[in-house]
């Protein structure tokens, strides 16, 4: 009887329990897309919305065993995701409390409390918070200590991936990417500082960003390929920035063979708070470029989502090399840095990048202006006595004086990129003192400023072709140095300061002419071989006299050399060489140094600088080239393409003779040619209040439509033989001739070519349609269409002449209208008038009214 009576008792128990766990669903399930889900009785609770689903157990411990984003499981497993902390002496986690959390569900908010894991000594408690909604899933953990703790490694949570190659990386939140692809070996670990990661794979298309906000502390992020080939993700929450563990320097991001790679840390007692935001994407959506035609797209897009970042190793220190090297340099004379931006097109990277330049503004420049070239993760490559505490140095190979101005070329690059005046005022004092320090080595007062050595039987490098024993006065860093000073010319005129303008400009033009002067008379053009030479030794020596190919593509790209049949004569001797011997891409010298120009193991020629590969100087390349022949631009950035095909470019440099991929290192700059492609071939250049569009489009590339992001909208630029336009969800403006664009809420601007003020600015609330058909000095017509609700625009024009009558022809009806004192016109259109087409033609009145 007492047994029968038990049995009863329990099965009125578990029939209690499956009807509350029946009411649960029924209450929680309001929405139609947030589902929850909880089993009491095997402690296991599941919920999201319609693209994430994650499950707990909460049975002795607090975990999530699966995670699934957009319908596949990327997570699967006891130790999915968990919070741990490692001491000296124990380790503890999540997965196994002290007792069971308890678990409350109040309409879209599940809340786990009681979360406490450790011993008596050593012990933190945690309380996991989701809020459920349709965009997204916020995971906030609340932490407390009861007393400071010294933690050697923590996981604040770790998310354990199925795979290595669940994902093909992580993109960060600077700008950055954690690319999986080199975690070629197991327990290869690359740690950060960000407060974000999209993980992402470009085949499945699936994407999943996870971002944190602790205010008031520190977030950092690792990631591990385990010993199982899993993928590990940690986040680390800590006071005070997280620091590095291993080497004598304590500055190396990317270790192997152990996942440790973060120093010791100290959580003071009290409580922590952070918030984790978990958002499923569509990759091939959320980073479409659009419709390429004539070229690969899909190979464009994982070029500049891989290569172009890889140089990228940390929050603050953006290079070329990449962070997977044990060396992990930076080289801060590097003018096209922020150039790459063109081709990323993210946010993340240019503002990344200004924190960045921030940080070497106040580390890597001296008081007398000199920039150190240098940073690594070690000090081997360093200058004895040179290295700065936070690893800032001059090279071991000599002063390399390019860093100097390259320093301001990226800051000025990345004004035009931004827009941000208040960024690029706070450069001024110290791009001044940059500049300065390069121009006080003019000793001889010829406007071409000396390298420290004064010939290269010093064996001293003064230049990014380091090995090479450049001296005394250098092409190529004077070319960068015209560079800069034009640049820098803009920026001081946007900063109102014009005496500084004038001063860079003369100077500026002082070095454009003397660059041009012929070897015999002290300048760089050798008028025998019709091509610019790489230096000049103090005793009028002349050497580099082998068609050095970055030497004389600067001097074309940046307007040194602008004699056309000199362009002519060199852009033709490098292809006719390139193609003799079937390159694929140009190398840096076309013959060879002469002996001991350079590092005595480069010869015979060719071997390394001495004549090898380098994709870092294809920018220049294919801008040099698409202003003289697209045609041949474009075989070079198709042929930078298929190298891609082969072997994923995931090299320093490439063999002159095999053409096989070779070095330890893996550049940004391979990825520049496509950089070339979008800014020279598309056209796409970015200024300060505009982007001035000036393709120089190969017919089969005709009918290409890029996405491109732009000062916070998405533009569609669309490339056609002739012509060309770019739209916005309330604009779109086409021409058959380059033109500048700018627009924001209810208000459009056209800039005539490269004119840096706007010619036209349109007003309005409707959506239009602007065809530019003429705009010649006092000679301006275009049609207007309506593209949805019919309103008015307001139009104000810069014309020639101020005071002035000039006649509008709008539809049937010819007008009179003055411009003012500024030279500005001001008129009124409706979209709706049944003739769209409003031309203007002057009818200049020497009568004033």
């Amino acid at each position: 009887m007492n047994n029968h009576r038990k049995e009863t008792m329990n099965f009125k128990h578990r029939y209690f329990v499956v009807i509350m766990i029946f009411l649960v669903e029924s209450i929680f399930c309001n929405a139609a897309t947030i589902v929850i889900k909880n089993n009491p009785l095997d402690k296991v609770i599941t919920f999201g919305n319609s693209k994430i689903t994650i499950t707990i157990d909460y049975n002795g411990k607090c975990a999530v065993n699966d995670l699934s984003v957009n319908g596949q499981s990327v997570i699967s497993g006891p130790a999915g995701i968990f919070s741990s902390i490692k001491t000296t002496t124990n380790n503890y986690s999540t997965l196994k409390l002290q007792s069971d959390p308890t678990v409350n569900i109040v309409e879209n908010t599940i809340t786990i409390s009681n979360i406490k894991f450790g011993d008596n000594e050593e012990i933190a408690e945690e309380t996991w918070k989701f809020l459920l909604s349709e965009g997204d899933i916020k995971f906030e953990i609340e932490r407390s200590f009861p007393k400071s703790l010294l933690i050697e490694e923590a996981a604040f949570p770790s998310f354990d991936f199925n795979s290595i190659n669940t994902w093909n990386g992580a993109f960060l939140g600077y700008g950055g990417l954690a690319w999986f692809y080199l975690f070629n070996q197991k327990l290869c670990t690359y740690g950060v500082h960000s407060d974000c990661s999209t993980f992402w794979n470009s085949t499945t298309g699936n994407a999943l960003k996870i971002a944190v906000a602790a205010n008031g502390k520190n977030v950092a992020m690792k990631y591990s390929r385990s010993a199982d080939d899993h993928l590990n993700f940690n986040i680390a929450v800590s006071d005070s920035e997280m620091t590095y563990r291993y080497e004598a320097e304590k500055r190396s991001r990317f270790i192997r063979g152990k996942t440790d790679v973060w120093a010791p840390f100290t959580v003071s007692s009290g409580n922590y708070f952070q918030t984790i935001t978990l958002s499923a994407l569509n990759y091939n959506d959320a980073y479409n470029r659009g419709n390429f035609v004539g070229i690969n797209g899909k190979q464009v897009t994982n070029v500049l989502n891989t290569i172009a970042r890889i140089g990228v190793i940390d929050e603050k220190h953006f290079g070329g090399n990449s962070w997977h090297t044990p060396y992990g340099p930076i080289c801060l004379h590097e003018q096209y840095i922020a150039q790459v931006a063109i081709g990323i097109n993210d946010d993340t990277y240019t503002e990344g990048y200004k924190r960045c330049l921030d940080f070497y503004c106040d580390h890597a420049i001296q008081p007398d202006g000199r920039v150190l070239p240098r940073w690594a993760y070690l000090n081997e490559d360093a200058m004895p006595g040179t290295v700065t505490k936070e690893g800032f140095y001059e090279a071991q190979w000599g002063y390399l004086m390019d860093s100097n101005p390259d320093f301001v070329a990226n800051v000025a690059q990345l004004f035009n990129i931004s827009g941000d005046l208040t960024w690029v005022s706070g450069h001024k004092t110290t791009c001044e003192r940059a500049l300065d320090y390069m121009i006080k080595r003019d000793v001889n007062d010829n406007h071409l400023v000396e390298m420290m050595t004064n010939s290269e039987s010093e064996k001293k490098g003064s230049d990014w072709i380091d090995i090479i024993w450049a001296s005394f006065e250098n092409a190529f860093v004077n070319a960068k140095l015209y560079y800069a000073l034009t640049l820098w010319v803009d920026v001081e005129k946007q900063l109102h300061d014009f005496g500084k303008a004038n001063y860079y400009s003369h100077y500026a033009a002082g070095l454009k002419r003397n660059f041009n002067k012929s070897t015999n008379e002290g300048g760089f053009w050798d008028s025998k071989n019709k091509w610019y030479v790489h230096w000049l030794d103090k005793d009028h020596s002349v050497h580099g006299n082998n068609l050095v190919v970055p030497v004389n593509l600067m001097a074309i790209v940046y307007g040194i050399c602008d004699d056309t049949t000199r362009r002519n004569a060199i852009l033709d001797k490098i292809e006719e060489q390139t193609s003799h011997e079937n390159l694929f891409f140009w190398p840096i010298c076309m013959y060879p140094y002469g002996a001991g120009e350079g590092n005595d193991w480069q010869f015979p020629f060719p071997n390394y600088e001495n004549g090898d590969i380098f994709l870092s100087w294809g920018s220049i390349g294919v801008e040099a080239y698409a202003g003289y022949k697209p045609d041949l631009a474009l075989k070079y950035v198709e042929n930078v393409l298929n190298q891609y095909g082969k072997d994923g470019l995931a090299f320093q440099r490439y063999g002159r003779i095999h053409q096989d991929g070779l070095g330890d290192d893996i550049l940004s700059g391979n990825s520049l040619a496509l950089v070339g492609l979008y800014k020279s071939i598309y056209g796409i250049n970015l200024c300060y209040n505009r982007l001035y569009l000036n393709p120089h489009l190969p017919a089969k590339l005709s009918g290409t439509v890029l996405n491109y992001y732009y000062r916070k909208d998405t533009l569609k630029i669309g490339l056609e033989s002739n012509h060309y336009s770019i739209s916005t969800n309330q604009f779109n403006i086409g021409s058959k001739s380059d033109f500048g664009f700018y627009s924001e809420k209810n208000e459009l601007e056209f800039f005539k070519g490269n004119d840096d003020r706007y010619s036209l600015k349109a007003q309005t609330m409707s959506k239009i349609s602007l065809e530019i058909e003429k705009w010649n000095a006092d000679d301006f017509s275009w049609l207007q269409s309506s593209l949805g609700v019919n309103g008015t625009v307001s139009y104000t024009l810069h014309v020639s002449k101020s005071n002035s009558i000039y006649t509008l022809s709008k539809g049937n009806k010819t007008i009179n209208v003055k411009s003012d004192q500024d030279g500005l016109l001001k008129f009124k259109a409706n979209t709706n008038e049944k003739a769209v087409l409003i031309r203007m033609n002057t009818r200049i009145s020497i009568n004033n009214f």
